[in-house]
């Protein structure tokens, strides 16, 4: 089996762009201060997240120019998610506010010489020249007195088009994003404002008063890095994506036994993955090994949250155990040890979680030894539609590269060459461990008639 390589590993185009503008909100807009929530206020979270969309050539859209729509678009886009075309500004205590100064985001126009079909017939990451498709403006980048958003719309030679997007991610998480891009997409086919009107209401996940610790949160333990995890920078790193259509799905479900009861494709995928991960890089098996997953606890919470609440809106599920254990045991032990993990989460433990991050200051999320999993496979980023359809490709822009004995991957909605649907999975390793990782995968997967995560898309 072909391990699906980068969509086009040797493809080379030139994009041209205009002046990086600033896009205001169409109409005035409240000068205000608003607090972030001590949920979005983290040090964690202190990074930009960058996000594609790939446009195909829709004929029915013949004159059309998706720069205009989208630039059109997102003026009025920003009267209803005005906060995003403010600037963030520390408050006393260093506590985070933005101030709506309706400065706008910025917006840059281009055009590429390249067609869609160049891509490769499944388009995912890593991505050629992606840095052409957004381009980080100098100065654009800081937490503080930056724009928030940073989008670049290019067309295509043949077209089609793409839509990246930098998001400052104090602001939003991805299904916080998905809502601004949806109403930016319905806006752009000529509604008057958005289908589900966007919710600030941030306080809504701020600490108690008094804080009240009442979980044990293991994500903020202090570790150290064990030696046979460590993974040495110098070493040559393989980037590759892996689909997981309902048959691979299926085939690691046969691993698992029938008494056991229904798990969801999550917690399949998340523990099969894990064990494989571990696997490939051969650790000792005395090193404790860690699993770090998002939560979306918007439905979780009581009361739940508003159905426009844009904020960041998750809390973590983590599960602990040896190498050892989780090598040499069968899959199910993994997939017990995720769905533990996950049923943690109740209203209470996020209440928890958050008062625990105000009474230590905001810590950092601990990742050692970590394999972090952020699901976005189901928020929507494929279902923003400004007119050309749903996009071929709709989530992150760049695999983010591990660090040291941690690594995080997400979780993509994807389509393969014959059209099916499932989970796009980015995965960076040094090359001798990805060729472990394929043999693992395949000693489960074999070679599926239909297309494997391992077969040529």
């Amino acid at each position: 089996m072909a391990v699906m390589a980068p969509s086009s590993p040797s493809l080379v185009f030139t994009v041209r762009r205009c002046e990086p503008e600033l896009v205001a909100p169409a109409k005035p807009t409240p000068h205000e201060f608003k607090h972030l929530s001590d949920l979005d206020d983290r040090d964690s979270l202190r990074f930009q997240v960058p996000n594609i969309q790939f446009y195909r050539y829709n004929p029915s859209m013949q004159g059309r120019d998706p720069v205009k729509i989208i630039r059109d678009a997102l003026a009025q886009t920003l009267v209803f998610y005005y906060p995003f075309a403010g600037r963030l500004m520390e408050g006393p205590g260093g506590k985070l506010m933005v101030e709506c100064t309706g400065e706008g985001v910025m917006f840059t126009e281009a055009d590429a010489d390249v067609s869609l079909d160049q891509f490769g017939h499944a388009i995912h990451p890593p991505f050629p020249c992606i840095d052409e498709l957004l381009y980080d403006v100098p100065g654009s980048g800081g937490m503080l007195d930056c724009p928030l958003l940073l989008i670049q719309v290019t067309r295509l030679r043949c077209g089609g088009f793409t839509f990246a997007l930098r998001l400052n991610h104090l602001m939003s998480d991805a299904p916080g994003l998905a809502l601004f891009m949806n109403a930016l997409g319905e806006i752009a086919q000529g509604a008057c404002a958005p289908s589900i009107p966007p919710v600030w209401q941030r306080e809504l996940l701020n600490a108690r008063n008094p804080p009240q610790v009442t979980c044990t949160h293991h994500e903020f333990d202090e570790l150290v890095e064990p030696q046979s995890l460590i993974i040495n920078p110098l070493h040559e790193l393989a980037c590759c994506s892996f689909f997981f259509g309902s048959t691979q799905v299926s085939a690691i479900r046969k691993k698992i036994p029938h008494h056991l009861g229904k798990y969801s494709t999550f917690e399949v995928l998340t523990a099969f993955l894990w064990r494989s991960r571990t696997i490939a890089l051969s650790p000792n098996p005395e090193d404790q090994v860690r699993l770090i997953f998002m939560n979306n606890v918007r439905a979780i919470l009581n009361p739940p949250l508003p159905r426009g609440y844009y904020g960041n809106a998750y809390a973590i599920s983590l599960a602990v155990t040896t190498v050892g254990k989780l090598c040499e045991n069968p899959l199910e032990y993994a997939l017990e040890l995720v769905r533990k993990a996950k049923a943690n989460v109740t209203d209470e433990y996020v209440r928890s979680f958050i008062d625990l991050v105000v009474t230590k200051g905001r810590p950092r999320t601990t990742i050692v030894k970590s394999f972090v999993v952020s699901n976005t496979a189901r928020v929507g980023l494929r279902d923003a539609d400004y007119g050309w359809g749903k996009a071929v490709y709709g989530g992150l822009a760049k695999i983010f590269e591990i660090r040291s004995t941690s690594a995080t991957t997400f979780y993509i909605e994807a389509m393969n060459s014959k059209g099916e649907h499932g989970i796009m999975v980015p995965v960076c390793l040094p090359t001798p461990a990805m060729e472990r990782f394929v043999k693992e995968l395949n000693s489960t997967l074999q070679d599926q008639s239909d297309g494997g995560p391992m077969s040529n898309l």
